[in-house]
């Protein structure tokens, strides 16, 4: 996949998203996720804080759940309502109910993330950061250099990384 494919989507604040609803972002996060991951849970906070800390400089972040929601219950579209408000989302929260999205994007693991800019050319795929665990701890942030590169209007200097975390919960 080289450019972001496009889906719609029923996001938890009552709207229908599509990849049009991003059109003016200078650069589009878009992270599979889910509720019941302990790799989302842990990063959960840094993906507020990222929206906040690039919302102003024109980066929009969506995050998309595709697992499967009959076998992992805690994944439903009123969990996730439940947990972005809970946790004050300030960013769309998807359900890809189909797993259609997941299946465009190739979308792996939660989070698994795709950066795209401007054009919607995929920039940058992988993991946030190089600890999930310990945020002190962190050492390389892969998404934010990725960010800053692109905003910067230079190439990705880390373009991939392998995504960590749970398994896309496929449909049987």
């Amino acid at each position: 996949m080289k450019t972001a494919p496009d889906f719609s989507l029923p996001g938890v604040d009552g709207k229908t998203y599509a990849l049009a609803s991003f059109k003016d972002a200078k650069a589009l996060v878009v992270v599979f996720s889910c509720n019941h991951c302990p790799y989302v849970q842990a990063y959960e906070g840094r993906m507020i804080e990222l929206q906040k800390d690039y919302a102003a400089r024109g980066v929009r972040l969506v995050a998309i759940n595709s697992n499967d929601a009959v076998n992992y219950p805690d994944d439903s579209f009123d969990a996730m309502k439940a947990r972005a408000e809970e946790l004050g989302f300030n960013f769309p929260y998807l359900h890809d109910e189909s797993q259609q999205a997941a299946k465009a994007y190739g979308a792996t693991h939660t989070p698994h993330l795709f950066v795209f800019g401007p054009d919607r050319r995929l920039a940058y795929t992988g993991k946030i950061d190089d600890n999930w665990q310990e945020p002190a701890k962190v050492t390389k942030r892969f998404l934010r250099d990725a960010l800053e590169d692109l905003l910067a209007g230079k190439p990705v200097r880390e373009p991939e990384t392998h995504a960590i975390g749970c398994t896309i919960k496929w449909k049987r």
